[in-house]
């Protein structure tokens, strides 16, 4: 069953064409890499899901709704939550106060959406980190921190903007791992991410975008070895010079 599509979907920023008539689909239960390089369209395209952008053209559909001119919080109850690439928890509040932000999207009462942010902590690996406030966390914390927010607002899609970047391998793994989990929890994810060990563990599929428009897709080792992947990454001159396996 088609749970996210996009339909023609383009975004112009004065003279330059972000993204360029988008046609993009995913399943429900999939997790789904979208990669390319720095300036590709690829914050824009989930910024243009998520209702932080209105399309110049095309359209959102989500389980068969359009998204288009709905507001961030609005789409958010439908369901789509997202993580940023440039983390901003509440500095002063405790990590439990942060996450129960994200609970009361669909716990009003106090009580069970601090309920509600207590288990995502602790599902998270924060529990230990409850009380103490967001601007003492480490960059890893920190990233558990955004994630655990967007979880608490029960998702049935998850938009997660390179939640890996500036970690290292072991705690690359580890943050997988979590991802995994709250996959095979029900929720399907659509992800932003450099680090290709972190893609390829966790995709189902992979689209590639250059210059706002997709160049290649499909299964994980099919996308690795498909020349324009390589062209797009690292130009003409290595397009059909990758290694043999």
């Amino acid at each position: 069953m088609t749970l996210l599509e996009t339909r023609t979907l383009t975004k112009n920023f004065g003279g330059v064409r972000a993204v360029a008539g988008l046609d993009l689909a995913m399943t429900e239960g999939e997790v789904l890499g979208l990669i390319g390089p720095n300036g590709a369209g690829k914050t824009t395209v989930f910024n243009l899901l998520s209702g932080f952008l209105v399309p110049d053209e095309g359209d959102v559909r989500f389980r068969g709704r359009s998204l288009r001119g709905l507001k961030p919080h609005t789409i958010c109850r439908l369901g789509l939550a997202r993580t940023f690439q440039i983390v901003r928890p509440f500095p002063r509040l405790s990590v439990l106060d942060n996450v129960m932000v994200g609970a009361l999207v669909r716990h009003p009462e106090a009580a069970a959406a601090r309920a509600r942010a207590r288990a995502v902590v602790e599902r998270l690996g924060l529990g230990h980190k409850a009380s103490h406030p967001a601007v003492g966390l480490t960059l890893p914390e920190r990233k558990r921190l955004e994630l655990a927010r967007a979880v608490a607002t029960e998702p049935t899609l998850l938009l997660l903007d390179e939640v890996m970047a500036g970690l290292n391998a072991t705690e690359t793994a580890a943050l997988v791992a979590v991802i995994g989990e709250i996959h095979r929890a029900g929720v399907s994810v659509l992800l932003i991410e450099h680090n290709m060990r972190a893609v390829m563990a966790l995709s189902h599929r992979i689209v590639v975008l250059n210059f706002g428009e997709v160049v290649a897709e499909g299964p994980p080792a099919a996308v690795a070895s498909h020349p324009r992947v390589i062209e797009a990454y690292l130009g003409e001159d290595h397009a059909g010079a990758a290694p043999s396996r």
